[in-house]
């Protein structure tokens, strides 16, 4: 039996997200399995913000129940397909140790959509991880740096967790996971774009034998300053030797891509502050977000900063808006 929400539910959803337009899935809807910024890395680049709490602790940081009954009252709400129902959200969804009867309930509630798995790769070297993800359609690691140094300054890993670990994690996984594994690179300018790491990631694709690779860079400010937009050049020839596929749209790397309040909000201004909570935007990709123009958006982009409400930054050659004191 699925959980129920009853009529003293909260009528905003905290747990599910989306559906957004994902590269590599297609119109996808979210799951937050963490509720808050927890995380076994802190990357430079990620989305969502710096890591609140850096752990490697499993726990059941959000109760099957709490997002299945919301996945399912979004369905009621909107029962419009969609491509993949995929668990991520605001940091590592493996540190869910209920993450396995997640995935079983998402499958009852959505039979027919594949279920997807964001990952950093962290833990994938548990068989209880590995063993909780098994019935996943699609999963997505990550994979950004071969190299201890490049993956320390990137990553930010928790102390507990080495470059080995993930290495044969990811080997484990592909020895044992039947399904799809969409293997995603992150290049940083002056990080990890090295050659030392090309050489790395292009012997490693043998024994992790991914179905795909994505070589991919920031497309929205990242976490911390220090992460940039990885150039064209260092793009191009990661692409090339790895054989990564293009793919368009957003890609979301180990933040949630876009994420936004599931259940219609009472106006476009709402709408705007819920989409703004998730992650720095701008005003071309809000429009397209929330199907509205960029004139619509302008205007409440405008009332909303003379208001103090929303601040704007240039970053990565764009306009970027966030909540004020975000």
């Amino acid at each position: 039996m699925l959980p129920q929400m009853t009529a003293a539910s909260p009528t905003k959803l905290r747990y599910v997200f989306g559906p957004v337009l994902s590269g590599r899935l297609g119109r996808s809807l979210g799951l937050d399995l963490l509720g808050a910024r927890i995380c076994s890395f802190d990357c430079l680049y990620c989305e969502v913000g710096p890591t609140a709490q850096k752990t490697v602790k499993r726990a059941v940081y959000v109760k099957p129940d709490a997002i299945l009954a919301e996945l399912a009252a979004h369905k009621a709400t909107d029962p419009s397909p969609v491509d993949a129902v995929t668990l991520g959200g605001l940091g590592e969804p493996c540190l869910n140790e209920a993450i396995g009867e997640i995935i079983a309930g998402a499958k009852r509630v959505y039979p027919d959509t594949p279920v997807a798995i964001l990952t950093n790769s962290s833990l994938l070297w548990q068989g209880a991880v590995r063993s909780d993800i098994m019935s996943a359609d699609i999963v997505l690691p990550s994979l950004d740096s071969l190299v201890p140094s490049e993956f320390a300054r990137l990553n930010r890993p928790a102390p507990e967790i080495s470059l080995e670990m993930v290495k044969n994690g990811l080997v484990r996984l592909r020895e044992q996971f039947s399904g799809r594994i969409y293997l995603e690179v992150l290049l940083a300018d002056g990080i990890n774009d090295s050659v030392e790491n090309l050489e790395a990631l292009r012997q490693f694709r043998s024994l992790c034998r991914p179905d795909r690779i994505d070589v991919v860079s920031l497309s929205r400010p990242g976490a911390y300053p220090k992460a940039k937009t990885a150039s064209a050049r260092a793009m191009e020839n990661f692409s090339r030797a790895l054989g990564s596929l293009p793919v368009s749209g957003t890609l979301g790397g180990h933040g949630p891509a876009g994420l936004m309040n599931a259940r219609a909000p009472s106006s476009l201004e709402d709408a705007v502050i819920g989409s703004l909570r998730r992650r720095p935007q701008t005003a071309s990709q809000l429009a397209r977000a929330l199907g509205r123009t960029d004139e619509e958006l302008g205007r409440i982009l405008g009332t909303l900063e003379d208001e103090g409400r929303i601040v704007a930054r240039d970053q990565l050659g764009a306009k970027f808006y966030s909540l004020a004191g975000a």
